[in-house]
């Protein structure tokens, strides 16, 4: 007969936690990994705790990994409530020498996370050396309900989900190249005049977010024969002196040798946005981090807005 995960009180938190790790990542390669064990003791645990359940967690597929079963669905929620109340009862009882220690996973787009938001938790570390951050500034999206990242910068804000989201800041591009490509190449007077100019852009059909399709919005029918999914792989390209490409102030204006193109008749605003799960949002460390970056943003919006070319960093 099958049991009740709901009343059990039996459950080994340590099994949960193998559970967790193969719920997010669906391997028991990667969840070992994660978790500084063997494939064989995931794969012990996992059947251990479906034994004490009596119940099957996980359909094993060799193209789709371990799938959550429907009971397995019921007991990730359980399980994640349990994960969030341990954090924060540690945190209440172990006093302040916790409160400002610890880990954070921080995902963000690949170009802030590369070009502004690394240096500044540069910083942030030598202030709180007991918490320890990693940084994933990724082409593509991050997912907070698989646990990637703790905290997450992006382009867009989350439709739905038990998370809590500010507008981090808005942020300006525009069209960038160096001074050796504009003396080899025809006079660039007006947004015309761009239509028999080369481009760097992105690959449409591979973009993680249609806000990163806007070249053929401002140069329509614009020629862009070298394409990236990789904003620095554009912007490296740009520095070569072969070809223009739009790019963001914040990455672009710490570059002497890239100028700006028309100014203020080819420039673009987008917005970033921050979240987080809510039942993280109240640990110290994540407050800390969170609060953090929203200072060193606010403090930067000349950067940002490529009013000025130097970065700031926090006092």
């Amino acid at each position: 007969m099958q049991k009740n995960i709901t009343s059990l009180g039996s459950l080994n938190w340590d099994d949960l936690k193998f559970f967790l790790e193969v719920a997010r990542t669906r391997k028991a390669s990667v969840a070992a990994k994660r978790l500084a064990v063997d494939y064989t003791t995931v794969s012990r645990r996992i059947s251990s705790l479906e034994v004490s359940l009596g119940t099957l967690l996980f359909e094993k597929s060799r193209t789709n990994g371990f799938v959550l079963t429907t009971e397995g669905q019921r007991l990730l929620g359980y399980a994640e409530s349990i994960e969030s109340t341990l954090h924060m009862a540690c945190e209440q009882v172990s006093g302040s020498g916790v409160a400002l220690s610890g880990h954070v996973r921080m995902g963000c787009t690949e170009g802030f996370g590369s070009f502004f938001v690394t240096p500044q938790l540069s910083h942030f570390v030598d202030t709180y050396p007991a918490i320890s951050v990693d940084i994933l500034p990724l082409p593509h999206f991050i997912s907070l309900s698989k646990r990637e990242a703790d905290i997450v910068i992006a382009l867009e804000r989350p439709e739905h989900g038990p998370y809590v989201c500010c507008k981090l800041c808005d942020y300006k591009l525009q069209l960038y190249a160096t001074q050796d490509y504009l003396n080899q190449h025809p006079p660039i007077r007006k947004p015309t005049d761009l239509a028999e100019h080369p481009f760097i852009s992105y690959v449409d059909d591979l973009a993680f977010s249609s806000e990163l399709l806007y070249l053929a919005n401002v140069v329509p029918g614009a020629s862009a024969s070298l394409r990236s999914t990789s904003v620095i792989a554009q912007y490296v390209a740009a520095q070569q002196g072969r070809s223009m490409a739009i790019l963001p102030c914040f990455l672009a204006a710490q570059d002497p040798r890239l100028l700006p193109v028309l100014g203020e008749q080819i420039a673009i605003t987008r917005k970033f946005w921050m979240y987080c799960r809510e039942d993280l949002r109240k640990l110290k460390r994540i407050t800390l981090l969170w609060d953090y970056i929203r200072e060193v943003t606010e403090q930067n919006q000349g950067l940002l807005m490529g009013e000025t070319r130097e970065i700031k960093f926090a006092d």
